[in-house]
């Protein structure tokens, strides 16, 4: 993992996004967390989620392990669709990245899976959630579900999140509120998270 993360923080940022790159902990976890992409201040801060998007995510993940941000960074793997920041769009929002940018950032999303083997995949948000599932699909059809899937050749369970992005009301209003509700009940009672985290139960 430490290869793969020097590979990471040498190239890993690539065509039109900014550096420098940014990795999380380079744990042998079996729960592998995808975000999106770093945002402005991650860079400077040298790990994922370090912002104000992160502190929801680790709110939700108290809630689904009981345990504080420190230690969940201790027991998941935290990658990302790419590992820079894309900048800023014209709309004034973080920038999409390329599909050149997603291509770049998936070999090494590749080659982390094949040395883990995720029992437990964690999409957060759409793109980290079309990059899981290989396709499209409506955030309500997918969040509050546990989905088997094949995920760079290793079949595991994924267990959808929304984006914890303070510019999104899609958790915050039904019909999200609810599903994400029901994601972190999932989350909860998955063996791979009570083995983790030394759990009774949900």
């Amino acid at each position: 993992m430490q290869a793969i993360h020097q590979d990471i923080l040498a190239n890993g940022t690539c065509f039109d996004l900014i550096g420098p790159a940014v990795v999380g902990s380079p744990i042998p976890s079996r729960i592998f967390l995808l975000g999106q992409a770093p945002g402005p201040h991650e860079g400077k801060l040298g790990r994922p989620f370090a912002w104000t998007a992160g502190k929801t995510l680790f709110r939700w993940l108290q809630e689904a392990t009981g345990a504080g941000e420190e230690e969940v960074r201790r027991q998941v793997y935290f990658a990302a669709v790419v590992r820079s920041f894309p900048g800023k769009s014209r709309s004034g929002g973080d920038r999409v990245p390329s599909p050149a940018e997603i291509e770049a950032g998936r070999a090494y999303i590749v080659r982390e899976i094949e040395v883990l083997q995720p029992r437990l995949v964690i999409p957060v948000g759409r793109l980290a959630i079309r990059e899981v599932l290989g396709h499209e699909e409506p955030i309500a059809s997918v969040v509050g579900k546990k989905i088997r899937a094949h995920f760079h050749g290793v079949e595991t369970d994924v267990i959808c999140l929304p984006h914890p992005s303070g510019a999104s009301t899609w958790f915050k209003m039904e019909p999200g509120k609810q599903l994400l509700a029901k994601a972190l009940r999932l989350l909860s009672g998955h063996p791979q998270i009570s083995r983790s985290f030394q759990r009774r139960g949900p």
